[in-house]
């Protein structure tokens, strides 16, 4: 029997990629976006890969009401329900410095919605005892910095609340996957300055999916970040404040 995944951010690179991958094992997938037209494309790719059933579905983080479909679909699926979040938006933080009002976007997206979501799609995981949930953070959580610190507290919020799901439904058979992708290959980062090492959307999809399979915890990829962040999150604060990084 195949489980049955809901992409949250299917129509981001990310997201595709994982589930093309999702697909080729054979499982169903649900791929929710705002660009449901878009979306349909990979619908059909997924189809044509092996996915039993893949459908796409609006969703829009800041409209709690866009979920309710969303989870009749997955309730009306057999087998395990699995949910991946890719959602997010990072502007500028200049941007946001100069209209504040860019960060509560940014927060809904990328943190309230999110945990509005999984909140909701939990109860059905406990009732039917397993599956798993991977969430995508950054490693842009692991500590403030002045280049965009709005959007590194809202995954910073995502990682904790992740943290306290991932107690929760580990009690009712499931799992919860932290990942904290350093710079990947997609929209969010075209053109952004002092880029390197920067990962391929199918290279992290691969990764996701053995951390699912593996129940890793928390993962950082690809996996060098790990020691960059250790190092970054060592510098002392009377010294990191003084920092262009």
């Amino acid at each position: 029997m195949s489980d049955t995944w809901i992409i949250l951010g299917a129509s981001s690179a990310m997201g595709r990629a994982f589930a093309r991958r999702v697909a080729r094992e054979g499982h169903s997938v649900i791929l929710a976006a705002r660009d449901v037209a878009d979306t349909e494309h990979t619908a059909q790719d997924c189809a044509a890969r092996g996915a039993p059933m893949s459908k796409a579905i609006a969703v829009d983080m800041r409209d709690p009401a866009s979920f309710q479909p969303i989870y009749d679909l997955a309730a009306a699926q057999s087998g395990t329900i699995n949910a991946a979040v890719f959602v997010g938006s990072m502007p500028e933080q200049s941007a946001i410095d100069a209209d504040p009002a860019l960060g509560d976007g940014t927060i809904q997206d990328s943190f309230t919605g999110p945990v509005h979501f999984l909140h909701g799609l939990a109860p059905l995981m406990e009732e039917r005892g397993n599956g798993t949930v991977i969430g995508i953070g950054s490693v842009a959580g692991d500590r403030g910095r002045v280049g965009n610190y709005t959007y590194g507290a809202a995954k910073a919020g995502f990682h904790t609340y992740l943290s306290g799901l991932r107690n929760r439904l580990t009690r009712a058979g499931g799992h919860v996957v932290t990942v904290k992708p350093g710079f990947v290959d997609t929209a969010m980062t075209w053109g952004l300055p002092g880029m390197f090492l920067v990962a391929s959307p199918e290279a992290v999809a691969d990764d996701l999916w053995t951390a699912a399979v593996k129940k890793k915890n928390t993962i950082y990829t690809p996996f060098f970040w790990r020691y960059i962040m250790l190092i970054i999150r060592s510098i002392p604060e009377f010294l990191f404040k003084k920092m262009s990084i």
